[in-house]
C-alpha cells in the first residue's frame, strides 16, 4: 500500500474518532443561587405558576415549562391548585438565553506525518493532550526529529459560540404578597435551544430544594440515558 493510501486511512480513522468525541453527552453544568425567608414546610399547600413576563403567559412552550416547575414542587410535597381555587402560594418563574459570544481557543496542532516521513528515521505516535477540567484526548501523529521532540508544533486555533441561559424563580405568599423564595440558575453552552436548557436549569433549580438561604451552589444533572 503506497503512501497516499496509508494517509487517506490516517485522516479517515482521525476524523471518525473526532466524530464520535463530537456525538458524546456531557453533563449539564448549572450555578444557582437560592434566598429564602420562612418558606413554608410542604404540607400539602397549593399553588399556581404564573409567568414573570407578561409576554410568555398563556403561551404554549411555557405552559410545558411550568408543568416541569408543578411536578418538581409536587414531588416535594405541595400541589397544584384546583381550578377555581385560591391558591396558598403563587410561583412566578422567567427564563432565557443571550445572543452568545465567541470564545477563540488555540491547540497544539501537528504537520503532516508524510512530510519528511524516513528523514532522520522519524516516527509517529498518537499524542494525548490533557487539558483544563480534565483529559483530553487528541488524535495525531508528529514527527519528534522534525519538530525536536513532542513539545514543537504548531498551533491550531478556533472559535465557538458560548451561550448563557438563566432560569429565576419566586415564591410569593397568595394571602399578603410577601416573598418566601427567590432562585435563581445560570449556564452556559454551545446550545441555545430553550427546549433543552429550560428542563434541565429547573432541574438544577430543584436539586436539594429549598437549599441554604445565601448558598451558591454547582449543580450537574447527568444527560439522558440513550435509548
Amino acid at each position: 500500500m503506497n503512501k497516499m493510501n496509508l494517509r487517506r486511512l490516517g485522516l479517515a480513522a482521525m476524523t471518525g474518532t473526532a466524530l464520535a468525541l463530537a456525538g458524546c453527552a456531557t453533563p449539564f453544568r448549572a450555578d444557582v443561587a437560592r434566598f429564602q425567608t420562612q418558606l413554608p414546610a410542604p404540607q400539602g399547600q397549593s399553588f399556581t405558576v404564573e409567568s414573570a413576563d407578561p409576554g410568555l403567559a398563556g403561551g404554549i412552550e411555557f405552559g410545558q415549562y411550568a408543568s416541569l416547575v408543578a411536578g418538581e414542587l409536587t414531588r416535594y410535597g405541595y400541589r397544584p391548585a384546583a381550578p377555581g381555587e385560591k391558591s396558598d402560594l403563587v410561583v412566578r418563574m422567567d427564563y432565557g438565553v443571550d445572543k452568545g459570544r465567541e470564545r477563540v481557543v488555540s491547540s497544539p496542532g501537528f504537520g503532516d506525518p508524510w512530510y519528511g516521513g524516513y528523514y532522520g528515521r522519524g516516527f509517529y505516535r498518537p499524542v494525548i493532550i490533557r487539558g483544563r477540567g480534565g483529559r483530553r484526548y487528541v488524535y495525531g501523529y508528529r514527527d519528534p526529529f522534525m519538530w525536536g521532540g513532542f513539545g514543537g508544533g504548531y498551533n491550531d486555533v478556533s472559535s465557538y459560540t458560548v451561550y448563557t441561559s438563566g432560569l429565576q424563580l419566586q415564591i410569593d405568599r397568595a394571602a399578603d404578597g410577601s416573598r418566601l423564595f427567590e432562585g435563581r440558575a445560570e449556564a452556559q453552552s454551545r446550545d441555545n435551544d430553550l427546549q433543552q436548557l429550560v428542563p434541565n436549569l429547573i432541574e438544577a433549580m430543584f436539586t436539594g430544594f429549598p437549599g441554604n438561604s445565601g448558598e451558591n451552589v454547582r449543580i450537574t444533572v447527568a444527560p439522558p440515558e440513550k435509548g
